[in-house]
């Protein structure tokens, strides 16, 4: 069996701890049944051993298989990882909703996905990040009685994103630290506007009002201080056609929405001018969590 989720982008400017784009790479999971409980890791995390032994997705996946099922199997998790831990990508979320839905697809129980991100609420409390990993697609959502509630658009194929990951990450934890206690009502009012606007320009395809619609007074300015390159990063991508340009979640990567055929040229300026920063297209996902048995 195998188990796939996007990576996420989130807030997208102005739409803090609600908007947010899952993008086409992902972190998948191999299942087989085993004599011995095992685990191997590629790509992401896999020069880090500890990961192995604490794993996230084992603890997830073990408080949930043991309360569906009767039986008590190993398994060998063979996990193949694309989305870089700490850095802003929705590593934590795709953890949480793969191994959610590889407990109820190993005993061949029917999960709907509004049921899967409702149980991943538990784990996350923001629905900016699991919404698009489960859902796929642009989301804007909310919590209302310990449900989320969510809309979301399909993405267009004549829409890349470019993907800028610093070659250092940005701590979520401390990185919530440096917002301010309170807003003043002129800056509440600012973030209110934009991300309806950006929500709207999203469902509409309106995409020349990105640009404006995407700007930010909640957090981005307070978190980029902690890496001042990323000042230039968004200018530089900004500069060179992007339609938006923003944080991604907490950082440190930056994320960039391009037409398809200016997002080459976009890339190699970025790339120049930050040759120790990865730097890559992506398409969109518009499918979210995936179960291939």
């Amino acid at each position: 069996m195998r188990v796939s989720v996007p990576a996420t982008s989130a807030n997208m400017g102005p739409g803090f701890d609600t908007l947010g784009i899952a993008l086409r790479m992902k972190n998948q999971v191999v299942i087989k049944p085993s004599k011995f409980h095992s685990v191997s890791l590629k790509g992401e995390g896999s020069n880090n051993p500890a990961l192995k032994d604490n794993n996230m997705f084992i603890s997830i996946f073990n408080d949930f298989y043991h309360n569906l099922s009767t039986k008590r199997r190993n398994f060998r998790f063979e996990f193949f990882n694309e989305v870089p831990m700490s850095r802003g990508l929705g590593s934590s979320s795709a953890v949480i909703v793969s191994a959610i839905a590889s407990a109820y697809a190993i005993e061949g129980i029917e999960l709907p996905k509004p049921k899967l991100l409702n149980l991943a609420l538990a784990y996350e409390n923001h629905p900016d990040n699991i919404t698009p990993a489960v859902m796929g697609g642009f989301n804007v959502a909310t919590v209302q009685d310990n449900e989320v509630k969510y809309i979301k658009k399909d993405m267009p194929k004549y829409l890349k994103a470019i993907v800028v990951i610093p070659n250092r990450p940005i701590s979520t934890h401390m990185s919530r630290k440096t917002l301010p206690y309170k807003y003043s009502k002129d800056d509440a009012v600012f973030n209110l506007s934009h991300a309806s606007l950006l929500t709207a320009a999203f469902m509409t395809e309106n995409w020349e009002m990105l640009r404006i619609a995407s700007q930010d007074k909640f957090h981005q300015k307070y978190r980029m201080k902690q890496m001042p390159e990323l000042f230039e990063v968004q200018k530089t991508s900004l500069k060179a056609g992007s339609l938006m340009s923003t944080l991604s979640g907490s950082g440190s990567t930056f994320f960039s929405i391009s037409h398809a055929d200016d997002c080459r040229k976009i890339e190699k300026e970025l790339k120049a001018k930050f040759p120790h920063f990865r730097v890559f297209v992506s398409d969109f996902d518009n499918y979210g969590v995936r179960v291939d048995k």
